[in-house]
């Protein structure tokens, strides 16, 4: 195959994908799958065995279009899978949804990441990476929860930061993170069950 050919097919996938993921965060918009914890879990259920790679992609998406609210998916994943598999899908696919929005900011810059964050919030940001200090503000970021770290995935791609160094930052901040959610997710199902 040509180097032409192969750009072409790879621009072609790129878009194809792009558009299905956006048909579908509408129609999970539209339908309310994304409301609440308890209807993620229920809508991810339904999918049976092949439930896990339907998560991985919902986790994918969500750090993407961050129009899920990422706390509820971790938390449906949980539920959905118990504490162990929940962490370990939520990991897989958040690590290559923050890979994918790293790569889309690089791409498309600030333009991009205006489309998705409120101002005030990407500015708040964007001070630290005119300075030494981005790389320290990313890493506690993806370490404890509650941080905005869909938007320091975002910003890590119109920064400095090399690949690698935002790769195992992930790796090794994400686990924190979901450890919580999942510890949480396994108490409240005891609790309320």
């Amino acid at each position: 195959m040509k180097k032409n050919s192969l750009g072409w097919l790879i621009k072609a996938v790129t878009i194809l994908m792009t558009l299905l993921i956006v048909g579908f965060v509408l129609y999970g918009l539209k339908q309310g799958i994304f409301s609440s914890d308890k209807s993620l879990f229920l809508y991810i259920k339904q999918f049976g065995i092949i439930g896990p790679f339907v998560f991985l992609i919902i986790q994918m998406i969500q750090v993407v279009f961050p129009v899920i609210p990422g706390g509820a998916s971790c938390l449906a994943g949980v539920l959905a899978f118990g504490g162990f598999w929940g962490f370990i899908y939520n990991y897989i696919g958040l690590t290559i949804g923050s890979i994918f929005a790293f790569f889309l900011s690089r791409k498309f810059g600030l333009s991009l990441i205006e489309k998705f964050f409120k101002e005030e919030t990407i500015q708040k940001y964007l001070k630290y990476i005119r300075t030494k200090k981005f790389d320290k503000v990313f890493f506690l970021g993806i370490l404890f929860p509650g941080a905005p770290d869909d938007l320091l995935c975002y910003i890590a791609g119109i920064s400095k930061m090399k690949f690698q160094t935002f790769l195992i930052y992930i790796l090794l901040g994400k686990p924190l993170t979901l450890i919580f959610y999942s510890l949480f997710a396994d108490y409240f199902y005891l609790i309320f069950r």
